[in-house]
């Protein structure tokens, strides 16, 4: 199996890879646009991509799911640690610039702000991580994982500097093959897509069918149209199996309100949640 992934060697969804996946090829792409241009291209690639922070929120990702309509295979709930990287033998006194992700600045805004470190914004945080490493000024350091430290041969200079401890980015793996599980007594998640009909109260009527059959959504998110802010598709998740009877009639009611409805996925539920 090949994984694809976006970012550097080191890379939180790297390290995702690598915990889902042990025995798989994991490969690199400079953006997640090329992550899902090639997973549509070849029906045997999949991609892991971050979709969501706990603490920072979306990513940003959501056009690009609109844009491929790749399915969605799991969700894994991956656990991110930042650390301070720096040159060998560089000390916290020494570094007066950080590079790295703007979501990991964010996350460690406060060990930031607490020790005057000027932020600097780059791609992704294994990037950074190679920068630094290729610079070898000790004014500099790079927030990124341990993973990275060892790959780019940094010193860890700091470990766990986010803001918050509980800090966890929900990956999801995806591909080009339509793939789901058997409907049985495991806890699943439906993903799915749609577009309203152009009428009032559209979004208030189409939900009616999810509360009368009692199908709780996890997930609603409304992204604007290519080139419109009048017309939106919404991003949905809902627990549950799409072949369990209530979930089918919900989503049969949610259809007589759509002009376009596309199933993302359905999946095992992450243990994450629930614990």
């Amino acid at each position: 199996m090949k994984i694809l992934y976006q970012g550097s060697p080191g890379a939180y969804s790297h390290l995702a890879a690598k915990e889902l996946y042990p025995d798989a090829e994991i490969l690199p792409c400079k953006t997640f646009d090329e992550c899902f241009g090639r997973a549509e291209e070849d029906k045997n690639l999949r991609i892991i991509i971050p979709e969501s922070n706990r603490i920072t929120g979306n990513i940003g990702i959501e056009y690009l799911i609109f844009k491929h309509r790749l399915n969605i295979y799991a969700e894994h709930f991956h656990k991110i640690e930042h650390s301070l990287l720096a040159p060998p033998g560089t000390q916290l006194k020494d570094i007066k610039s950080v590079f790295s992700h703007a979501q990991a600045l964010s996350q460690c805004s406060e060990f930031i702000k607490k020790n005057k470190i000027n932020e600097n914004v780059r791609a992704d945080t294994a990037g950074s991580a190679a920068l630094v490493a290729q610079n070898k000024n000790k004014n500099d350091a790079a927030i990124a994982s341990k993973l990275s430290a060892e790959i780019y041969k940094l010193d860890i200079v700091k470990s766990n500097i986010e803001n918050e401890k509980g800090n966890v980015t929900r990956f999801l793996i995806m591909g080009k093959n339509i793939l789901q599980p058997e409907f049985g007594k495991d806890k699943y998640i439906t993903s799915f897509l749609f577009k309203l009909k152009s009428k009032p109260a559209a979004l208030y009527q189409s939900l009616g069918g999810f509360a009368i059959n009692g199908v709780n959504l996890t997930k609603l998110q409304s992204y604007p149209e290519k080139n419109s802010f009048s017309s939106y598709f919404f991003l949905c998740d809902l627990d549950g199996h799409i072949d369990d009877p209530k979930i089918k009639k919900s989503l049969e009611d949610l259809g007589l309100h759509c002009e376009d409805f596309h199933v993302l996925g359905v999946f095992l539920a992450d243990k994450f949640r629930y614990d």
